[in-house]
């Protein structure tokens, strides 16, 4: 099926021959009758567009198996000199029979909704940022300085409302401030889902024992993973997120490495970029690794540099079903505590609750010194790595 956005091209190949082609429009009905016509030995092949998992979703209970093909990778097709519907819709149904279809994992219906979740809060936040910016470009273009606190607090709103501006951007900014108030309630209310459901999620639980992931970030990767099993390697996740630096090789060249391919899911390799500027934060071997890359390279590559080592090790808590090594549990348990609050939870005053070690300076100190000498020993590896073999005289040296 050649799928467009109100119609669906079908080719119905049987034994070799098309028997059939008919054009089937878009629509709830039209779909599910097209779909008691086939047989539960039928396959359906269709390509990714933006309205292909919806017609996957109707067809699967109908057929043997419904095919998402890539449309990147469907060459015959991408590079054809003669393109119509028609002939789309039977390359695909002849490259499935031969055997030669680039597919696509299809995701299960609780990692679409995950999916959709975490999309729309990106989408979300990203309004957030915008209306922040312009509020900061109505400061700057009437020469008002920085305000010293928390400009979207409750002392930076009222200084905002107070500032000798014309009529007409004060009404911007009063609009502007009640939008963003708005907006931030709906983030709010995103994080609070996501929290809720990260806690009771024991791979989110896991995941959240890696320094610099938090529910929104573990939400946001398991959503773009799915099941781990799809990835057989480390490098093949870290691949899916694209943070794997592009390669360039030919005839007796050297390979050439360029910057990161980013492709997959932007949603979870931004998420990953924001939880390694965090792990740069606490002490331990990511830390460690940050420092560096950021002497030899700076900053944002060595942020983009432990957001790959970040796949890996989630890559490795996944798939043994184990924590982080070198998790500090008085830390995570303040962490987890933290996002329990988040997701609704009642505040508990005047008795100790699950987090209470993190606040006894003894096991605070006792958990950062053995997470410090951890990376100590990565740095003094590092060190001992980089150092130069002696040079050794050649034979013929030797002997005169």
């Amino acid at each position: 099926m050649d799928i467009h956005r109100s119609f669906a091209q079908a080719a119905i190949l049987e034994d070799g021959q098309f028997i059939k082609e008919l054009r089937v429009d878009l629509t709830h009905e039209r779909i599910v009758k097209f779909s008691k016509t086939l047989t539960l030995d039928d396959e359906v092949v269709i390509e990714a567009t933006g309205n292909s998992l919806a017609v996957e979703r109707l067809l699967r209970p109908f057929v043997k198996r419904v095919i998402v093909a890539n449309p990147r990778l469907v060459r015959a097709i991408a590079y054809a000199r003669v393109k119509t519907d028609k002939i789309d819709a039977r390359v695909l149904a002849q490259l499935q029979a031969s055997g030669f279809l680039p597919d696509v994992w299809v995701p299960d219906d609780d990692t679409q909704r995950r999916r959709r979740q975490t999309t729309e809060r990106l989408g979300v936040l990203e309004q957030a940022v915008r209306t922040k910016g312009r509020i900061h470009s109505i400061l700057h273009a009437n020469l008002i300085p920085k305000f010293t606190g928390h400009l979207f607090g409750k002392a930076g709103k009222k200084w905002l409302s107070s500032l000798p501006l014309p009529d007409d951007e004060r009404s911007i900014l009063a609009r502007l401030v009640d939008e963003l108030e708005r907006i931030t309630a709906q983030l709010a209310e995103f994080d609070k889902v996501i929290a809720s459901e990260s806690l009771v999620d024991p791979r989110a639980v896991r995941l959240m024992t890696i320094p610099g992931i938090g529910p929104i970030v573990a939400s946001t990767v398991l959503a773009s993973i799915g099941d781990i099993s799809r990835f057989p390697t480390p490098e093949k996740l870290s691949s899916y997120f694209g943070l794997t630096p592009k390669i360039r090789q030919s005839g007796d060249r050297p390979a050439r490495h360029g910057r990161i391919s980013k492709q997959g899911n932007v949603a979870a390799r931004r998420m990953l970029v924001e939880a390694a500027w965090s792990a740069k934060l606490a002490p331990g071997p990511l830390r460690a690794f940050f420092n560096r890359v950021q002497k030899a390279r700076g900053a944002p590559a060595a942020a983009v540099a432990t957001a790959r080592k970040l796949a890996v090790m989630i890559w490795h808590v996944l798939t043994s079903g184990a924590d982080y090594a070198y998790a500090r549990p008085a830390f995570t348990a303040m962490k987890m505590r933290k996002a329990a609050l988040k997701a609704g939870a009642p505040r508990a005053y005047g008795k100790a609750g699950p987090a209470q070690d993190y606040w006894i300076k003894e096991i605070r100190d006792r958990e950062a010194q053995y997470v410090e000498r951890v990376e100590k020993a990565y740095e003094q590896m590092v060190a001992a790595w980089k150092q130069a073999p002696p040079k050794q005289k050649p034979a013929s040296a030797e002997k005169t």
